[in-house]
């Protein structure tokens, strides 16, 4: 079973590329969160194929649909205008049509939350190629092992499961995670692609968060300035606090592409206002947990914390980071220390390698390892995934925190223990 976090509060996700849709469930949630189904939809625009045009040329419009788990009294309010279609669902199934609304703003119950976003712009017919066991197998793909491990029980339509689209749920459930960070402790996440191939940024997201750090005698930064770089972010022609590399890179990007090559990326992801003292050392760290969410996501090999690789170079009286009584002079740790949150920023640095799936000739098998000069055929795909990784990526941090967040609760249960009655 993969669940995303857990035990207090995880994601659970089911659904292949080329399904019919893609399926969350969401457990743990505490109720009384308010939840609107526009803000979660604000995220997945940001994930969406075909939401920005260095990406693929895939286009989904990747509208969620919530079907449990929130309520309000004014029914009106929970499930949207239907005369505008909101949340509108439509099954046709033996000759029979039938309908319902999906929630559109709805306090959390308590119970599981359960999420869909149909796919609609599938060409599975693209995929031919990879069926059976002399379907052709791309190097750098999962195509191969799955094939193997499914003992040829595999959906080949757009990589099936191994496709980036079902980091759908990722997105769903971090953006009811990081709703309830934000609104608890006031943290915010934030990323920034800081390398495209060979091309470097300038400025690094870090170091602008680091430098606001340096101005105040505060470890939080308020609202306004982090929705000042978020706008920053926003404006580059591809995500990043370096608006003259984005512009550089997404020139990299595009003549790549018409190469029928792809590009590597680095994208560095920052959570502000993080509540010290959460996660646990050894086993169950938050830097294995974080580490490990971000390091297991599609087409991820490798991941930094703090300073990254860098510390390899240093001595120790360079590396240790000052401490005063209001906290951290600076931050190398970036933001974990034998497992568990200071207060400071938390920093993750994440390479991804290029995309798999190009339209060079290339050295392959078939599944049945007859040897072939492969050539991709048909497809559509993102010459540089680090293009949309930064939502999700944000999203596996937002889960995990959210996690430690609820376990450190559980561990002060004799602190007010509830009652019902007087």
């Amino acid at each position: 079973m993969e669940i995303l976090g857990g035990p207090y509060f995880g994601v659970a996700g089911a659904g292949e590329s080329h399904g019919p849709a893609v399926t969350t469930i969401v457990f743990g949630c505490p109720a009384g969160l308010m939840i609107r189904r526009d803000q979660v939809q604000a995220f997945l625009d940001r994930r969406r194929p075909g939401g920005n045009k260095y990406g693929t040329p895939r286009n989904e419009k990747d509208k969620v649909v919530f079907l449990s788990g929130l309520y309000q009294t004014d029914h009106e309010a929970l499930l949207g205008d239907a005369t505008r279609g909101e949340s509108k669902i439509t099954v046709e199934v033996e000759g029979a049509s039938f309908e319902s609304q999906g929630y559109e703003a709805g306090y959390t119950t308590g119970e599981p939350i359960a999420a869909m976003v149909l796919s609609t712009s599938k060409k599975s017919g693209d995929y031919t190629q990879f069926i059976g066991p002399k379907g052709q197998v791309r190097p750098g793909h999962t195509d191969l092992v799955k094939y193997h491990k499914s003992r040829g029980f595999v959906d080949v339509r757009g990589g099936g499961r191994s496709s980036y689209r079902v980091t759908i749920s990722d997105v769903v459930g971090g953006s009811i995670a990081r709703m309830f960070l934000q609104q608890t402790f006031g943290t915010v996440l934030l990323s920034s692609i800081d390398q495209v191939g060979p091309l470097r940024a300038n400025v690094s997201l870090a170091d602008r968060c680091q430098a606001l750090l340096a101005q105040q005698d505060s470890v939080t930064i308020d609202a306004d300035t982090i929705a000042a770089m978020q706008r920053d972010i926003d404006a580059a022609v591809i995500p990043s606090i370096d608006s003259g590399f984005a512009s550089e890179a997404a020139e990299l990007i595009k003549e790549t592409r018409k190469s029928g090559d792809s590009l590597g990326a680095g994208v560095e992801v920052v959570a502000l206002n993080v509540p010290p003292l959460l996660g646990d050392p050894l086993y169950q760290s938050l830097k294995v947990r974080i580490m490990g969410a971000l390091g297991g996501l599609n087409a991820v090999q490798s991941c930094e914390v703090g300073a990254g690789a860098a510390v390899i170079e240093r001595v120790g009286s360079e590396n240790n980071d000052p401490i005063r009584s209001g906290g951290y002079v600076s931050n190398t740790h970036g933001g974990l220390i034998g497992g568990m949150t200071t207060g400071m920023p938390l920093v993750f640095r994440v390479g991804f390698k290029p995309t798999s799936t190009i339209n060079k000739p290339q050295q392959s098998v078939t599944k049945d390892l007859s040897e072939i000069d492969f050539q991709l055929e048909k497809g559509r795909h993102d010459p540089c995934v680090g293009v949309r990784a930064g939502v999700t990526l944000e999203s596996r941090i937002a889960i995990e925190l959210m996690n430690a967040a609820l376990s450190q609760k559980a561990q002060s249960v004799g602190e007010g223990l509830p009652r019902l009655f007087r």
